[in-house]
């Protein structure tokens, strides 16, 4: 019997690598890419699992050229329009969130991001938090200028205050990481959250990774003693959520 992980975060990566093996445009690439994000996300709420946070934009994505930010940026305006009318995120009451630095961000997106928010605000089955203009680096130097404007002290500050000030602190801490594309990193992600997650690298470009895949990450997954920095003994019951 597998365990099914409370909170899986993905890195999806090879969008562009594929397009390039394919010989298409990169943005066609993305746009393949998204689908498959859509697939997983069936996928994943059919096994059960309840929050999904997905890598979809870093800050240091930024960098790229104009052409390939405007059609991503059109690609998520189009995806976060799409949310508010979809019968299945209605259906199984599924909250849509952001995280990340909404100032990064054009003025119609975060509009369109907001609505998307709203209309899924009182939902509380399922979890989508979408990564966007995210670092895990700039988080944790955002979360630190909140506490300073909050006036808190230093010896009021310790492991269980800083999280209520970064962008997760309405979720569990992802108990699975899933990274495509056959990169072994974390790419300033969930920095603070990651501390005792498992993490599965698969060599899968994004756009091909298929329900077999995701189903070969949680069977890795139901392998796994998590013990926190524990001993075996000192672990009590099942260690799988």
């Amino acid at each position: 019997m597998k365990h099914i992980p409370r909170h899986v975060a993905v890195i999806q990566d090879g969008n562009r690598r594929f397009a390039r093996d394919q010989g298409l445009n990169t943005a066609i690439g993305h746009r393949r890419g998204a689908d498959t994000t859509e697939e997983f996300l069936d996928w994943a709420c059919d096994l059960g699992v309840r929050h999904i946070t997905l890598y979809t934009f870093s800050t240091e994505n930024f960098r790229r050229d104009r052409e390939e930010l405007s059609s991503l940026f059109t690609l998520f305006q189009e995806k976060f329009l799409a949310i508010i009318k979809d019968e299945r995120v209605h259906r199984n009451h599924i909250r849509v969130q952001m995280i990340g630095d909404r100032t990064l961000l054009p003025d119609d997106l975060l509009a369109t991001i907001d609505a998307a928010e709203e209309a899924t605000r009182e939902y509380a089955d399922y979890y989508i938090n979408v990564a966007l203009a995210y670092g895990g680096r700039n988080e944790i130097v955002r979360a630190v200028r909140r506490i300073m404007k909050d006036g808190l002290l230093p010896e009021a500050i310790d492991e269980d205050v800083l999280p209520r000030y970064l962008d997760t602190s309405f979720m569990p801490d992802p108990d699975l990481l899933i990274r495509t594309g056959g990169e072994r990193r974390i790419s300033n992600y969930l920095l603070w959250q990651l501390a005792y997650t498992e993490i599965y690298f698969s060599d899968i470009l994004w756009p091909d990774f298929d329900e077999s895949a995701l189903d070969a990450a949680i069977s890795w997954f139901s392998t796994r003693q998590r013990r926190f920095g524990m001993t075996p003994e000192q672990v009590e019951g099942d260690p799988l959520p």
